[in-house]
């Protein structure tokens, strides 16, 4: 079958007339669903928007401090075709509230619920009516530039494996910039992250997350990445020599043993590095010369960061006292 032959079977098809039935059927079938479409996107509607809002006009030594007010919800009443351009057309006004114009008290703008109805209405067609908001008045903080810097700390719930624990912690950054009013700079000494939970794992943890703040306060950056490195806990014990405190001149404590075992729990990369001068065990010769026994009591005086359950395997030896002629 050649060509011609296939085009006129194509064309013996759509010129039959159950086929012409269809077409018309489905030409005023997508024609009565245009109008209808027409009919109803011509009604009214209400439709909650997210409008963009942006605080101009800031005198260049101020900044604001209030956490980010990039947006507002506003219900909008207006024809469907209308707000259907306001959802997912091109349309993005924004509106811009006067910094001059709400600056009623040193620190702190109040901008009323009929004030931002009427700026979002500007920003809107002249035929959309703003009917409510959300919040319903806008309050923004600011301060002339005060601002210090704190170091910050995680905060939640973030533990490892069972025979694992957080050998130590790492911020990038380890600090950041705090805006805020003279008295409240004043009383903050570090900012928190936002509450962390992270249970169960072995590896070392790597999390991004934003820091917790207070309204009035601005953090930069307000995003951290904190690494939480872990290792394996095992037992150990070491032997440390025995130091005597408060030795008078001219003599000399000597204690039977001279070395005493310390057993504790730590890292197992932290043990390699370990050394008996890391430690400190004593005795003190006032407490000797008060008591006059015939042994001494002995104690742990400093233990290494990372090391926890710490004990000594004797708590009293055996002592001499000699002159150191």
């Amino acid at each position: 079958m050649g060509e011609n032959g296939f085009w006129t079977i194509v064309k013996n098809f759509l010129l039959s007339n159950i086929n012409k039935q269809l077409f018309t059927f489905m030409f005023f079938l997508t024609l009565s669903a245009i109008f209808w479409l027409i009919l109803t996107l011509n009604e009214d509607y209400e439709k909650e928007l997210k409008i963009p809002v942006r605080i101009v006009n800031l005198p260049r030594n101020v900044m604001l401090t209030s956490a980010s007010i990039d947006t507002v919800r506003a219900t909008v009443n207006d024809k469907g075709w209308v707000l259907l351009n306001y959802m997912f057309g091109e349309y993005k006004q924004q509106v811009k509230i006067d910094f001059r114009s709400y600056d009623k008290t040193y620190g702190k703008g109040i901008v009323p619920n009929a004030d931002l109805k009427r700026a979002i209405e500007q920003c809107l067609e002249s035929s959309s009516k703003v009917t409510a908001v959300k919040p319903e008045k806008l309050e923004y903080f600011y301060n002339n530039g005060e601002r210090k810097r704190v170091p910050v700390h995680w905060n939640g719930r973030v533990i490892p494996e069972q025979l694992y624990f957080i050998s130590h912690v790492r911020y990038n950054p380890d600090s950041v910039d705090v805006y805020a009013s003279r008295e409240k700079l004043d009383s903050i000494r570090l900012v928190y992250t936002e509450p962390l939970n992270y249970v169960g794992f072995r590896d070392t943890l790597e999390v991004e997350c934003k820091l917790a703040h207070a309204a009035d306060v601005k953090v930069i950056p307000e995003r951290i990445n904190v690494v939480f490195h872990t290792d394996v806990l095992t037992e150990e014990s070491i032997e440390v020599p025995i130091k005597c405190i408060n030795l008078p001149a001219g003599k000399v404590v000597r204690t039977f043993p001279a070395k005493v075992k310390v057993n504790f729990v730590a890292g197992v990369s932290q043990i390699r590095q370990l050394t008996p001068e890391a430690f400190t065990v004593i005795t003190d010769y006032l407490e000797i010369e008060q008591k006059g026994s015939e042994k001494c009591n002995i104690y742990l005086k400093e233990v290494p960061q990372g090391i926890s359950r710490a004990t000594l395997t004797v708590k009293q030896v055996d002592y001499l006292i000699e002159d150191n002629e």
